[in-house]
């Protein structure tokens, strides 16, 4: 992952980052961990360290999440080309200013890297499809992937790749 993100910040391409934040009263929770939170469990509680991006995928050290604004529905612009963007369930497009921001630059390929594939990235990737935009999964940079999903991936149309493939399609433009 950080290696894509340094290229794309060197090409000067578009990335987002999707993030997930909790309100510290757990009206925003999914069902699914609405009991953990109210029990007490910090599980990307705002405004704490372990909602925050891992740093090695920042710009720099001094970005931080403006829980506020991203849980507003605001989209959070760290340097020129690099954003976050608040999502309150699985898919980064439900409720999410994501649809309108990438059509408005213009931008029909999403190129998928994160953790855990079998939730967010899965879902992100079909609510994508579902958009009729190209997709790109990066296999090794996307946690939790297993063979079966690459095949079903591949199945609606993805594009599977390594993230060397990647540095080369992105350094022959």
């Amino acid at each position: 992952m950080k290696l894509l993100l340094e290229l794309y910040r060197k090409k000067q391409k578009p990335i987002i980052h999707m993030v997930r934040i909790y309100k510290a009263d757990g009206s925003n929770v999914d069902l699914c961990r609405k009991e953990a939170v109210e029990e007490g469990a910090k599980i990307l509680i705002e405004n704490n360290e372990g909602t925050e991006i891992a740093r090695e995928l920042l710009p720099n050290s001094t970005v931080m999440l403006d829980s506020q604004a991203l849980l507003s529905g605001g989209i959070q612009s760290i340097i020129p080309n690099e954003v976050i963007i608040y999502k309150p369930r699985w898919g980064a497009f439900y409720n999410t200013p994501l649809e309108g921001y990438l059509k408005k630059r213009g931008i029909n390929t999403i190129i998928f890297t994160g953790c855990n594939y079998p939730n967010c990235p899965r879902t992100s990737i079909y609510e994508a499809s579902e958009r009729d935009f190209r997709i790109v999964l990066v296999k090794n940079a996307v946690s939790g992937l297993y063979k079966k999903a690459i095949e079903e991936m591949k199945n609606i149309g993805v594009s599977v790749l390594t993230v060397s493939e990647i540095i080369q399609e992105i350094d022959a433009l």
